[in-house]
């Protein structure tokens, strides 16, 4: 296939908010795919490369050479180029590196160029993310979309989803199940503005699983012989940096298993420090030491337990796992009984609960109402989109930060409002050398940045506002920590931020 037709469909996608005209665009550019160059085609329709690493970024792609005229690169050769870019390394690796992006570049067209370089740079916003991606991979292998978005969780990868579908069709994607050492995408929890709410959403009666939310590192460990391995919610590595969880993971009994928790840094005091003090340390393989607390067990001894409701899941937890290494819960259908448990919990230190559904399954990779988080700050994860010049005392420094949330109909980011709020001297100073990193441009005063860092805001709520497009602003936001472990597709909606209008 051509670049110049994947360009296309991208442009398409990005031209309509219709989610069935999306679909359609992406799937006719699936009928036109050769066999051979099916994961290249479906990684650049969802707007990513398949290297994780090129040795490129934005400031290597400002001087490029005079554009083709002729579309001829074909979506296999511009891979090829990327992984020969991949691999240059040692002396004189720069000067390479800049032969090879000539080279490549030289041969695209100018709408080659720009789209080549917002893949590379993660700006690629046409709204294809994987999720729309899979539904046309289900249309056109003529596959159930539950059976490629499960395989697609369970392997990690929509590119071995769509390798399986296109293959062997429903029975390959069947065959995916849950591999320990194989890191699965991690359940996620919507919200609630309080534990009730929350308690009715999950189930509307019955008892409820309540889980103290721990303000840690999601951590899933994977235990297979004597092997562990441990990895974020974004499913990177983490196993060299925390051997005292690995020596806790080693020691529990039994075989293989894979657990789901947090890890989080405790004062002398044992209430829970502050995230950016775990975060900093889970970033490096020495300093203080890292307590691991488990809430779910996905696979024990030979058996999947993903197909098994929370119930019997957290029963062998509790079987398997010490109680000093457990999240604490309460089991309860009295409101009463929750909100004490969830001030206790605030008492701790912890920043709030999660409400479960008991009978629920564990839904790798997605977000529902079987789990629902409760805060007592109303917290959104947002973009920054671009950051004012400080002054006064912050003269010289990245300051006032303007804020987004995601779009999933254009995959594009919507801004709400800026805040200056919140920030110490430390992040002040982070946070300038992080976003020269990522200008895209500045006039004086305003830089503006790709949209690559998350950043946790407390708000007061919301209210409508004409000033902003998405007709809703933040109330008093301040900034409660930047979310290195979050993707920026990983932040909150608009339609999320919408619902807190009173």
């Amino acid at each position: 296939m051509l670049l110049a037709d994947i360009v296309a469909t991208s442009t398409a996608v990005a031209a309509t908010r219709s989610r069935k005209a999306k679909v359609a665009a992406l799937a006719d550019a699936l009928r036109a795919t050769d066999p051979g160059e099916l994961e290249t085609v479906v990684s650049y329709l969802g707007g990513s490369l398949r290297q994780r690493r090129t040795g490129l970024g934005w400031r290597g792609l400002n001087a490029l050479p005079e554009p083709a005229t002729e579309p001829s690169l074909t979506a296999t050769e511009v891979h090829e180029a990327f992984e020969a870019l991949a691999r240059i390394a040692g002396s004189g690796s720069q000067a390479s590196r800049r032969v090879a992006v000539d080279a490549l570049f030289a041969r695209a067209t100018a709408p080659e160029q720009a789209w080549l370089r917002g893949l590379v740079t993660g700006e690629v916003r046409q709204g294809a993310l994987d999720a729309l991606v899979q539904e046309a991979v289900a249309q056109v292998a003529g596959v159930p979309l539950s059976a490629v978005r499960r395989s697609a969780m369970l392997s990690g990868s929509t590119l071995a989803a769509a390798v399986a579908a296109f293959d062997g069709g429903e029975a390959a994607l069947a065959e995916f199940g849950l591999e320990v050492g194989r890191p699965v995408l991690p359940m996620l929890a919507s919200s609630a503005p309080d534990v009730g709410a929350a308690m009715a959403k999950a189930v509307p009666s019955g008892p409820v699983v309540i889980d103290a939310k721990l303000d840690g590192i999601r951590i899933q460990a994977h235990r297979h012989g004597g092997d562990v391995l441990l990895v974020t919610r974004s499913l990177d590595d983490i196993t060299a940096r925390l051997p005292e969880v690995v020596d806790v993971v080693r020691a529990l009994p039994g075989g293989d298993l894979v657990l789901d928790g947090e890890a989080l840094m405790l004062g002398p005091d044992g209430r829970p420090r502050p995230f950016q003090e775990t975060a900093s340390r889970t970033a490096q393989s020495t300093g203080a030491a890292v307590v691991p607390y488990f809430f779910d067990l996905l696979h024990l001894d030979g058996t999947d337990l993903l197909d098994a409701p929370g119930h019997e899941r957290t029963a062998a937890l509790d079987r398997l796992v010490p109680e000093q290494h457990r999240v604490p819960r309460l089991v309860t259908d009295d409101a009463e009984a929750a909100a004490t448990f969830v001030e206790a919990t605030l008492a701790s230190g912890h920043e709030g609960v999660i409400v479960k559904d008991p009978d629920a399954f564990y839904e790798a990779g997605r977000r529902g109402s079987a789990w629902v988080k409760v805060k007592p700050v109303h917290t959104l994860d947002l973009v920054v989109l671009a950051v004012e010049r400080g002054s006064g005392r912050r003269k010289g420094l990245l300051s006032n930060i303007h804020l987004g949330a995601r779009d999933p109909e254009t995959g594009g980011f919507v801004m709400l409002g800026k805040t200056f709020k919140g920030m110490t001297d430390d992040m002040l100073a982070w946070q300038t050398e992080r976003f020269t990193e990522l200008q895209v441009s500045d006039d004086g005063w305003v830089v503006t940045v790709r949209p690559e860092q998350v950043v946790e805001i407390a708000i007061d709520g919301v209210q409508r506002s004409v000033r902003y497009p998405g007709g809703v602003a933040l109330r008093f936001a301040r900034v409660v920590r930047y979310r290195d472990d979050k993707r920026p597709d990983e932040a909150d909606t608009l339609d999320t931020v919408r619902a807190f209008l009173t």
